[in-house]
């Protein structure tokens, strides 16, 4: 992956961005047009590009610079990588379900006579065998 150019943390004008990367402006432009990229605006309009705009630009150029796709499948690898982000998201959100499930159950189990199926004490009911009298051979 394309090493981080960025030290410092905030907002950063298109010309500034262009410049850090080596890209012209309309490739940015472009870019959000396609919706690849969603710069925040000012006041006065100008786009502003974030950290996590530029961890976003950094993923976009290695996949069309290095790995030549183009802007269809940038669209298309962005977009699987979002569902499988909220896909991890909903996985960790059961894992934790069932992780505060098992603590609570645990927890009960140690509670004097608790458990899943209650148990109730054995009665020990005493058998008398019966004598056979008078039995001769």
């Amino acid at each position: 992956m394309m090493a981080t150019k960025r030290k410092t943390r905030g907002a950063y004008m298109i010309s500034a961005v262009a410049e850090m990367y080596e890209i012209h402006p309309q490739t940015l432009r472009l870019y959000e047009r396609e919706g690849l990229l969603r710069p925040s605006r000012s006041d006065g309009n100008t786009r502003l590009y974030t950290d996590e705009d530029l961890e976003r630009l950094e993923f976009i150029l290695n996949l069309a610079r290095d790995l030549g796709v183009n802007i269809a499948g940038i669209a298309i690898v962005l977009q699987m990588r979002e569902r499988m982000e909220e896909m991890n998201r909903q996985m960790q959100g059961f894992v934790d379900y069932v992780r505060t499930e098992m603590l609570s159950r645990m927890q009960q189990q140690q509670e004097p006579g608790a458990g899943l199926v209650p148990l109730r004490r054995p009665v020990i009911v005493p058998v008398k065998v019966p004598v056979k009298a008078g039995k001769k051979k």
